[in-house]
């Protein structure tokens, strides 16, 4: 860890940590979520639906290792133990009881509305005050504006397709 690096966030530093490994614990639980999910849903557009799960959960474990070298290059460690994340969580874990496509869609569409609403947060709070984790969560939440936008448009199709 840099020491000049970890100054300038300076008192905030226990803060910071704490909404860095909340958001970690998202990251995880959002690729999961989008991974089993791809592998389990059926019905109409079941192919569109899975490529676009697939690249999302590839994302959100990009997210993952943003979120953790941040952590690590604060001092701090990110969770080392999965059942951590249900603890930290913001967003939660929609399992896919459920493996309706539209379902899935939903459920995810959620899971991104969560997330943008967490990384906006982050921005809120930190601010410049620590401008590294301040770009990062810029980063990030575009991404997830551009997942939510993703889905929403696939679940816009699925309608179409169903009324035809």
């Amino acid at each position: 860890m840099g020491t000049r690096g970890r100054e300038i966030v300076g008192e905030h530093i226990d803060r910071v940590l704490e909404l860095l490994n909340k958001a970690f614990a998202d990251e995880w639980l959002a690729y999961y979520q989008y991974w089993i999910g791809a592998k389990v849903v059926e019905g109409p557009m079941k192919d569109a639906v899975m490529g676009e799960l697939l690249q999302h959960a590839a994302d959100e474990l990009r997210h993952a290792d943003m979120v953790s070298n941040r952590i690590i290059q604060l001092g701090g460690t990110p969770l080392t133990n999965p059942k951590q994340w249900f603890e930290w969580t913001n967003c939660g874990y929609d399992a896919p009881d459920n493996p309706f496509v539209k379902t899935i869609l939903e459920q995810n569409i959620s899971g991104e509305q969560c997330a943008i609403s967490t990384y906006d947060s982050i921005i809120q709070e930190i601010g410049m005050k620590d401008p590294v984790t301040y770009n990062l969560a810029v980063q990030i939440l575009q991404d997830e504006v551009e997942h939510e936008e993703d889905l929403q448009s696939l679940l816009e199709d699925l309608g179409v397709f169903i009324k035809a």
